[in-house]
C-alpha cells in the first residue's frame, strides 16, 4: 500500500514527453509529404509535357528523371535494409504490424513483378533492335527498371511488417520518396498506354479526325525529330508484347505504393498488445472446404463466358461496322447480366451481415484505412464515366440500341460499385470468427462438452466462437460444467465467403477487358458524337485508370474478407 504513491508519481511525468513526441512526428511526417507533393508535381509535369508534339519536352527527359529516381530509391532501400534495420544501438524495428503486408498482397506482387521484367525484357529487346536512332537512356531505363523492381520487391516482402524507431524522418522521406517513384512510373505507363491506344483506335477506323487528334498527343521521339522505324518481325514482337504487358506494370506500381504508404504510417508507431491482431492464414483445404461451391462455379463460369466475349470483341470491334456494332452489343450485354448479378449478390451479402453478431474490430489499421479510402477514391473514376454517359444517352439523339446499352450499363456500374463497397467496407470491418474477447456470449449453440471445473475455460484454446458455460451437470461430478461451442462453417459463414469468391472472378474479369485493351467508349459513338472526341478521351484517359485499379484493389480486399469470413 505504502508503494502506490510513489508509483503514480512516476508515472505521470512521461505525459509532456509523448506529446512532444507526437508532434515531432507529425513534423516528420509533413516532411516528407512535402518532399513527395514536389518531386510527384515534377515528374507529373515532365511525363504530360512529354506526350505532345508541340511540348519541347521528349520522352529521353522523362526516361532520365525515371531512371534517376529509380536509382536513388534503390540506393536508400538498400541503406534501410544494411544500416537501417541492423542499428547495433537501438532496436530498430520493435514492433510489426499483423496486419500489414498479407501473403496475398505479397503473393499479388511478387506475380506483378515476374511480369514486369519480362516487359522490361520486351522493352530493352524493342529499343534495342533500332539502337541506332535511339538515345542510350532508352535502353538504360528498362534495365534500370529491371534493377528497381527486384529490390523494392525483396524490401517489401521482407519489410512491409516493420514498425521502424530509428532513423525516424530519413526513413518516412526514404519511404515518400519510393512510393513517388512508384507513382511516377504509373503515370508514365498510363500516358504511353493512353497513346498507344488511341494509335490503334485511329488504325482500325481510319477517322481523319481522329487521327488527327492522335497525332497531337504522340510522344516525341528525340529532340531532332527523328523517327525510328520497326519493321522487323522482331521488333514488332518486343512492341506488341511490352505493350500487353503494361496492365501488369500498372499494377505493380501500385501495389507498390499501398505497402510503402502502410510502412510509412508505421514509421515509429507503438503497437500494444491488443493491436497485434488476428492471424488469418488458415489451409488451403478449409478455406474451400467451408463453402457451398455455388460462388465459385458460378463465378468461373462468368469469367469463361467473359474471356470468350472479350475475344470475341477484339476480334470484331475493329471490323466492319455491323460486325463492330454486334461486338459491342455482345460486350454490352455480358456487363449487364455481369454487373446485375455482382449488385445482388453484394445486397445479399450486406443483408446477411444483418444478422451476424459479431463484433466489429475497432483496432487502429492503417492497413484497412488505406483499402477502405482506394476502394472509394478508386470508384470515383468509374463513376465520372459514368454520368458522362448517362447524360450523353439521355440527352443524346437519336435514340438506338447502343444509347440504351450504355445507358443500362452505366447506371448498373454506379449501383454495382456503390453496394459492392458497402458490403467490402462493412466485412473489413467485422472481427473474424474466433476473434471474440473473453466472456462473449455464443451465437449458434451446436454441441455441449462437460468439464469438471469452470477454471478449465481459461485454459482453452481460441475457437469460433469462444465456449460459455450452461451449468452444472447433475450427473457429473460437483462443480461440473457444460460448455457449447458453435459448428464450424456456419451457413452464413459460408454464404460470405461463396460470396466473396463470385464478386473476386467477377472482378478478375472486369479488370481483365479493360486492361488489356477493350475500349467500347470509343467504338460506341454515343458521347464521341454527344461530347466530341477530345473531351470525351480527357475524360476517359484520366478516368479509366483508376477504374481498372479499382478492380484489382477489389480483388485484394476481397480475398481478405474471403478469408475474414
Amino acid at each position: 500500500m505504502s508503494e502506490e504513491p510513489p508509483t503514480g508519481a512516476k508515472e505521470s511525468p512521461p505525459a509532456p514527453r509523448a506529446v512532444r513526441r507526437e508532434v515531432w512526428k507529425k513534423g516528420g511526417r509533413l516532411l516528407s509529404v512535402l518532399l513527395a507533393l514536389n518531386v510527384l508535381l515534377l515528374a507529373g509535369t515532365l511525363i504530360s509535357g512529354g506526350a505532345f508534339n508541340k511540348v519541347a519536352v521528349y520522352d529521353t527527359d522523362v526516361f532520365a528523371l525515371l531512371t534517376t529516381m529509380m536509382l536513388l530509391a534503390v540506393l536508400w532501400i538498400l541503406f534501410y535494409l544494411l544500416r537501417t534495420v541492423r542499428c547495433p544501438d537501438t532496436d530498430a524495428v520493435p514492433h510489426r504490424d499483423a496486419h500489414a503486408g498479407p501473403i496475398w498482397l505479397r503473393g499479388g506482387l511478387v506475380l506483378f513483378g515476374i511480369c514486369t521484367l519480362v516487359m522490361d525484357v520486351f522493352k530493352t529487346g524493342y529499343y534495342s533492335s533500332s539502337f541506332e536512332c535511339q538515345s542510350a537512356i532508352k535502353i538504360l531505363y528498362p534495365l534500370t527498371q529491371a534493377v528497381f523492381v527486384i529490390v523494392q520487391t525483396y524490401f517489401l516482402c521482407v519489410s512491409a511488417k516493420d514498425c521502424v524507431h530509428t532513423h525516424l524522418d530519413l526513413t518516412r522521406c526514404g519511404l515518400m520518396f519510393t512510393l513517388t517513384t512508384n507513382l511516377a512510373i504509373w503515370m508514365a505507363a498510363v500516358v504511353d498506354e493512353s497513346v498507344h491506344q488511341a494509335h490503334s483506335l485511329s488504325s482500325s477506323h481510319g477517322n481523319t479526325s481522329h487521327t488527327r487528334r492522335v497525332l497531337d498527343v504522340e510522344r516525341a521521339g528525340s529532340p531532332v525529330g527523328e523517327v525510328c522505324s520497326c519493321n522487323t518481325a522482331v521488333c514488332q514482337i518486343f512492341q506488341q508484347g511490352y505493350f500487353y504487358l503494361y496492365p501488369f506494370n500498372i499494377e505493380y506500381s501500385l501495389f507498390a505504393s499501398t505497402m510503402l504508404y502502410v510502412m510509412w504510417k508505421n514509421v515509429g508507431r507503438l503497437l500494444t498488445s491488443s493491436a497485434h491482431g488476428h492471424s488469418h492464414t488458415p489451409s488451403l483445404l478449409s478455406l474451400f472446404r467451408e463453402t457451398f461451391f455455388a460462388g465459385p462455379i458460378l463465378g468461373l463460369m462468368l469469367f469463361v463466358v467473359g474471356l470468350a466475349v472479350f475475344i470475341i470483341y477484339e476480334v470484331q470491334v475493329s471490323g466492319e461496322r455491323g460486325r463492330a456494332q454486334q461486338a459491342l452489343v455482345i460486350y454490352y450485354s455480358f456487363n449487364i447480366v455481369c454487373l446485375g448479378l455482382m449488385t445482388l449478390v453484394s445486397l445479399s451479402g450486406s443483408v446477411i451481415y444483418r444478422f451476424d453478431r459479431r463484433a466489429m474490430d475497432h483496432h487502429k489499421n492503417p492497413t484497412r484505412s488505406l483499402d477502405v479510402a482506394l476502394l472509394v477514391g478508386a470508384a470515383l473514376g468509374q463513376y465520372a464515366i459514368s454520368y458522362y454517359s448517362i447524360v450523353a444517352a439521355v440527352a443524346g439523339t437519336p435514340r438506338e440500341l447502343l444509347a440504351g446499352l450504355s445507358l443500362a450499363h452505366a447506371l448498373l456500374v454506379i449501383a454495382q460499385h456503390t453496394f459492392q463497397n458497402i458490403f467490402i467496407v462493412e466485412s473489413l470491418h467485422r472481427t473474424p470468427p474466433g476473434a471474440e474477447p473473453h466472456g462473449t456470449p455464443p451465437k449458434e449453440p451446436c454441441h455441449g462438452l462437460t468439464f469438471a471445473s469452470p477454471d478449465t475455460l481459461h485454459t482453452l484454446p481460441a475457437c469460433p466462437p469462444a465456449p460459455r458455460l450452461v451449468g452444472p451437470s447433475p450427473a457429473g461430478p460437483q462443480g461440473a460444467v457444460s460448455v457449447i461451442s458453435a459448428p464450424r462453417g456456419h451457413w452464413r459463414c459460408r454464404c460470405l465467403k461463396d460470396i466473396s469468391l463470385f464478386l473476386l472472378l467477377c472482378n478478375i474479369i472486369l479488370w481483365i477487358m479493360p486492361a488489356f485493351g477493350a475500349r467500347p467508349h470509343f467504338s460506341n459513338t454515343v458521347e464521341v458524337d454527344f461530347y466530341g472526341y477530345s473531351l470525351w478521351a480527357a475524360v476517359v484517359n484520366t478516368c479509366l485508370p483508376f477504374g481498372i485499379f479499382y478492380r484489382m484493389h477489389a480483388v485484394s480486399s476481397l480475398l481478405e474478407v474471403y478469408i475474414l469470413s
